[in-house]
């Protein structure tokens, strides 16, 4: 039994001993080595970086720290750099040295870690985590095991008291995990959601030299978030310039459709404005005929009344001829002066009707140029419905259209009364043969009745006077008849003409308008087709601009923590929160364990 306790109080000690004499023995072992080994400096090929940073749920800074992996070519002493304020060797357990802001050390060939703690924790971003539930804005530590709408913002921006090199070549990568068994109807923008296993998994990317702002909305359950995981990494991928040679010649057909497109906008300016012009020349000829008309018109009522009073004079002679007994050489002497006078009305009517003709003629002829100026050409409405699908402006379009159908309408309406015009004139010179025949009559009349007074008895030849006198009469009743219809067509036309001539003054502004627009519509094409005249190049230019932009290929890594460092292949930062979860209740039974003393733990081991 003694023996008993003897082997079991050196198994104790031994127990006790061993742990505080392997650190000794393997410091011992290792300084023997590492005398051997740093004879020389050593050398290394390069350095990588890893920036690991603790963020609290809000995204503020807790702790920032980094892992150095130094490629070591040569053993012996090498030298790094870094304003740590704590460092740890984790390859083997020598000592590490540090002197302000370098960092010496003993290592063999191949790879060797050392941790270097910073007493700052500013990172190239900032970080913004907002949490809202139901609306109302909460903190993480309230949100813990909450029910309800959730939802996360996250905002990241640039930090400028950090070399901008980090934050303009490095993509973020930011990741969290819901329960699947917790959580619903999960919802965002701008992010990625994927199953892993019975998490869901919500992934965003934020690029380069951009800030973000980032968000998820959720319904979920006694909710917990484990951390939200945020990695950076240079995007030094290169991007290959995609084949546009397709692509650009496409353009360089729209370029060209855009220049025929403007070409042809300038012929319909010219035929516009040659459009304007003919309507203004028909406006100006058809106000002179409408003048002209309605003058005519407006003299109409004295023409009747003195053809009336012709007729009447007639009739009145012939009625006196009848009385052959109450005629004297007097009453013949001023029969002959009654009808020299009738001659000489009649001969100032047909020089009224001459001036009628003549001016009427110039107005017609003046109005049949205008209206034959105005273009025949029909649109087919293929045509019309291209025209309205194309980019010019359709209110310009509406009002080429509009006035296209108002001067065709004029055109049509024209030539069906083109043949009334024709018929005026025709009846004008008719009605002024008609006069010069009556007065030719008159004339000869009045002359051999003058013979006839002087060679015979003035009685005698009473009967055959009275005959030419009832047959002049009787002529003259006809023609006076045809002055009547002829003037109330006349005044029928200058009425109906006011309304022709308002819808050419009517047409002739539409097409100023139009000229007006189609101009404008030029002006438009005509800047669309100079613009896009070298679009293939721009659109080549700026697909590599925007590919420049995006292309880190030949970016090269520097040091997080000291421009000293050099050769750095790589930097990388992981970056995690603290995560979001319920406090727990301390078990009773642990807190029992701890209390134990080292005596009894060793007993536990036998027991």
């Amino acid at each position: 039994m003694k023996s008993m306790k003897k082997i079991l109080i050196s198994l104790l000690c031994l127990f006790l001993v061993l742990p505080w004499l392997a650190p000794f023995t393997a410091a011992s072992n290792h300084q023997n080595e590492t005398e051997i080994e740093a004879e020389d400096a050593g050398e290394t090929a390069g350095k990588d970086e890893v920036v690991y940073a603790t963020l609290s749920p809000s995204g503020a800074g807790k702790e920032l720290y980094i892992v150095n992996s130094l490629e070591v070519t040569e053993a012996g002493e090498i030298a790094d750099y870094g304003a740590y304020s704590n460092v740890k060797n984790l390859t083997d357990l020598s000592e590490i040295s540090q002197s302000g802001d370098v960092v010496e050390m003993s290592a063999s060939v191949g790879k060797f870690y050392y941790q270097g703690t910073l007493d700052h924790t500013n990172l190239p971003w900032d970080f913004k985590m907002t949490y809202y539930l139901d609306g109302e804005e909460v903190t993480p530590e309230e949100l813990a095991g909450k029910d309800g709408t959730l939802e996360i913002e996250i905002d990241t921006s640039e930090n400028e008291a950090i070399d901008p090199i980090f934050y303009e070549n490095y993509l973020l990568q930011i990741s969290f995990a819901f329960d699947g068994e917790k959580t619903s109807n999960i919802e965002t923008d701008e992010g990625i959601l994927a199953n892993a296993g019975k998490d869901i998994q919500v992934t965003y990317t934020v690029l380069p030299e951009e800030e973000a702002v980032l968000s998820v909305t959720a319904d979920v359950t006694d909710f917990e978030l484990a951390s939200i995981d945020i990695s950076a990494i240079p995007q030094n991928m290169s991007i290959d310039a995609p084949d546009t040679d397709e692509f650009t010649a496409e353009i360089g057909t729209l370029a060209d459709a855009l220049q025929s497109i403007d070409d042809g906008v300038l012929e319909l300016k010219g035929g516009a404005t040659e459009l304007h012009e003919g309507t203004t020349a028909l406006q100006s000829g058809s106000t002179e005929y409408k003048e002209g008309i309605q003058a005519l018109n407006n003299g109409s009522g004295e023409l009747v009344s003195g053809s009336k009073a012709i007729q009447d004079a007639l009739a009145t002679i012939d009625q006196s001829l009848g009385d052959t007994g109450g005629i004297d050489g007097g009453d013949f002497n001023m029969m002959t002066e009654g009808l020299e006078e009738f001659a000489s009305a009649l001969r100032e009517i047909k020089n009224g009707l001459v001036e009628l003709k003549d001016g009427f003629g110039a107005a017609y002829e003046a109005l049949d140029e205008a209206i034959t100026a105005i273009p025949g050409h029909e649109v087919s409405e293929e045509e019309i419905i291209a025209l309205k699908q194309s980019n010019a402006n359709q209110d310009t379009v509406d009002k080429l259209l509009e006035v296209y159908t108002a001067a065709l309408t004029v055109k049509g309406t024209y030539e069906q009364v083109k043949d009334g015009f024709s018929a005026v004139t025709s009846t004008l010179e008719t009605m002024i043969t008609s006069l010069e025949t009556i007065v030719g009559s008159i004339e000869e009349l009045i002359a051999g009745f003058n013979e006839f007074l002087e060679k015979m008895d003035p009685t005698s030849g009473l009967k055959e006077l009275q005959e030419g006198i009832s047959t002049l009469s009787a002529n003259y009743q006809a023609f006076h008849s045809g002055l009547v219809t002829y003037t109330e067509g006349v005044g029928e036309l200058a009425a109906g003409y006011t309304e022709i001539d308002a819808g050419i003054g009517e047409l002739n502004n539409g097409t100023g308008e139009l000229a007006s627009g189609v101009s404008e519509l030029r002006d438009g094409t005509d800047e669309l087709a100079e613009a896009t005249q070298d679009m293939p190049e721009q659109v080549t230019e700026e697909i590599d601009e925007m590919l420049a932009q995006y292309d880190k290929s030949d970016f090269e890594a520097v040091s997080f923590v000291s421009d000293k460092n050099e050769e750095v292949n790589s930097v990388q930062f992981v970056l995690k929160t603290e995560p979001i979860e319920k406090a727990e209740e301390t078990d009773e039974a642990e807190e029992e364990s701890e209390k134990k003393s080292l005596w009894e733990r060793f007993l536990d081991l036998f027991r």
